[in-house]
C-alpha cells in the first residue's frame, strides 16, 4: 500500500487544482542529467522507448538534449488529458508494465543510467500550440524560473508582457507553463527556433523598434526588462538545447 500513498495525495490535490482550472491543459516535465559518460546510452534506451509510450498510455512526446547553460542533459514533456486518470492505479501500472523509462520503481535497470532526475506537473498552452510548435522548431530557448515569495502572479505577468514585446518585434511569442507540483520551477517558458541563426535574429531589430516595443507591453524601456524580472527571482536558469528525434 506503501507504493500508492504518494499517488493518492498527489490525486487529492490534483482534484482540487482541476476543480479550479478546469479548463486548463497539464504536462508531465522529466528533466534528467545522466551518469557520467552514459548519456548516449541514456538517449539510445529513451529513443527506444518512446516507441512503447503510446501502449503505455502517452500522448506524443518530446525529448530535447541540452546545448549549454542549466545542468541537466535531457527534458522529456508530454501532455495529459485527464490527471486523475494519470494518477490512477491501473494507469501507473500500465506506464510501469509497459515502458522502461516511465514511473519506474527503485532499482529498476533505468536508473543504472540515471545520476539525478527531477518530475513536475505544470499547466500550459493548448495542445494544438504544443504540438504545433514541438513539430515545427528543433531549436529551443528554456528559461527556467524560481520567484521570490509572494511574487509568483507578478512573475507570470511579466512573461506574458515579455511575449507582448516579442510579437511587437515580429518574433514568435514563448510558451508558458506554470507549476501544479513538482520540482523548485514555479515557471518556465520555451521559445523555439530553427536553429542558433534564427535564435540570434533579435540582435538586428533596432534598439528604437525595440524600445517601442517593450513600452507597448509595458516596460518602462527595453534596458529595463531584464532589471524588472530579476527583482522577481531567487534563482534563473536558461538552456539552450536541441531536438532529439526518434525517427
Amino acid at each position: 500500500m506503501k507504493r500508492y500513498f504518494f499517488a493518492l495525495l498527489t490525486l487529492l490535490v490534483l482534484t482540487n487544482c482541476e476543480a479550479q482550472q478546469a479548463n486548463d491543459v497539464y504536462y508531465k516535465v522529466i528533466t534528467m542529467r545522466a551518469v557520467p559518460g552514459k548519456l548516449l546510452d541514456l538517449i539510445d534506451v529513451i529513443k527506444a522507448d518512446l516507441k512503447n509510450y503510446e501502449r503505455a498510455g502517452i500522448e506524443k512526446p518530446f525529448l530535447m538534449r541540452h546545448s549549454q547553460g542549466d545542468q541537466w542533459d535531457l527534458l522529456l514533456m508530454y501532455p495529459i488529458r485527464d490527471l486523475s486518470k494519470h494518477f490512477s492505479t491501473s494507469e501507473m501500472d500500465k506506464r510501469r508494465e509497459n515502458s522502461a523509462t516511465l514511473d519506474q520503481g527503485y532499482g529498476r535497470p533505468y536508473y543504472n543510467l540515471v545520476s539525478w532526475q527531477e518530475e513536475s506537473i505544470v499547466e500550459g498552452p493548448s495542445l494544438e500550440d504544443f504540438n504545433d510548435r514541438f513539430t515545427r522548431f528543433d531549436y529551443y530557448h528554456v528559461e527556467m524560473f524560481q520567484a521570490l515569495a509572494g511574487k509568483q502572479e507578478e512573475l507570470l505577468r511579466q512573461r506574458e508582457m515579455e511575449n507582448v514585446y516579442l510579437t511587437e518585434i515580429g518574433r514568435d511569442t514563448n510558451l508558458i507553463f506554470t507549476k501544479i507540483f513538482g520540482g523548485e520551477v514555479d515557471i518556465f517558458t520555451l521559445g523555439f527556433y530553427r536553429d542558433i541563426k534564427h535564435f540570434a535574429e533579435s540582435a538586428d531589430i533596432p534598439i528604437e523598434k525595440e524600445n517601442a516595443a517593450a513600452k507597448k507591453a509595458g516596460f518602462e524601456s527595453v534596458y529595463t526588462i531584464g532589471s524588472y524580472l530579476r527583482s522577481l527571482l531567487l534563482e534563473h536558469h536558461d538552456t539552450l538545447a536541441g531536438a532529439v528525434r526518434n525517427d
